[in-house]
């Protein structure tokens, strides 16, 4: 056999000699996004609209006194419910409740309603000291466990001066049960959007 004859027998069956043709490579279409659809962002304060929360938890007066704001108010034509960061506090005892006790439009309202996160005993105490004939007809509530702050989303961690979570500083107006405009602290405890004159137009 010659030579020739030998390479061509080693050759693997089915062996051409033309040139393969590889298909060019083409770009893959990437896979669709997934998206979640759950997220981590705490809800936004209390927004003009909303109802207040229909919580049995703010006190007056006693222990046993329990007050339901979200149901007074909708009985009512028109309620302001005021945040304090402390009772006998500075900012609140020297211009924040006192711009709404002096206010000329404050007996306008079924209801004004202050409300801090303390105790019952220290918010009576805090009105007969602000108000001591009760003349301007101001209500002053105490939220001994702060759930119905937290409801609002206006709470804030206070620690470092109060020992614990306390209300920031706002006004919510509301006219037949729904929240009509709501005036909160940036800063938490400073008075520069949440006094009366703000809220209620100047005297």
């Amino acid at each position: 056999m010659s030579i020739r004859h030998a390479t061509r027998a080693l050759r693997p069956l089915g062996f051409s000699a033309r040139a393969v043709v590889v298909p060019r490579a083409t770009p893959r279409t990437p896979a669709p996004a997934v998206v979640r659809t759950f997220h981590a962002t705490r809800p936004a304060f209390i927004k003009v609209g909303d109802p207040l929360p229909g919580l049995d938890v703010l006190v007056e007066g006693s222990p046993g006194n329990k007050v339901n704001l979200a149901e007074e108010a909708a009985a009512s034509n028109n309620m302001i419910v005021i945040g304090v960061p402390a009772a006998f506090s500075p900012a609140c005892s020297a211009s924040h409740i006192p711009s709404y006790i002096n206010h000329p439009r404050t007996k306008e309202f079924d209801t004004v309603a202050v409300v801090s996160v303390n105790d019952v005993f220290v918010m009576k105490a805090w009105g007969d000291v602000l108000d001591p004939d009760h003349g301007s007809g101001i209500r002053f509530l105490a939220d001994p466990t702060a759930k119905f702050t937290q409801a609002l989303d206006l709470a804030f961690d206070g620690s470092a001066i109060f020992g614990g979570d306390r209300s920031k500083r706002y006004a919510i107006v509301v006219e037949n049960g729904r929240v009509k405009s709501v005036h909160v602290e940036p800063d938490n405890t400073g008075t520069s959007v949440s006094l009366a004159e703000h809220v209620l137009g100047k005297a």
